[in-house]
């Protein structure tokens, strides 16, 4: 599996124009995490993705994993 390409354009609506707290992100990102941790995978089994349409577990977790991965190198995390 290939990573997102770099300086992909993101859609206008996820485009942020404000200052924010990096603490407060950084809960919000683990309490998202751990929200879908409890929803547990079989929450996600042929749930329809806006981007990609209905999803199996193994492409959700892949989607999850190179969504978060893209975002804390994008940020040097």
């Amino acid at each position: 599996d290939k990573p997102y390409k770099k300086n992909g354009q993101t859609a206008p609506e996820f485009v942020i124009k404000d200052n924010r707290k990096f603490e407060t992100e950084k809960k919000r990102l683990i309490d998202y995490i751990n929200k879908t941790q409890q929803l547990g995978e079989n929450f996600f089994e042929g749930k329809e993705s806006l981007s990609f349409g209905v999803l199996t577990i193994k492409e959700w977790n892949t989607m999850f994993a190179k969504h978060l991965d893209h975002h804390l190198n994008q940020f040097g995390v």
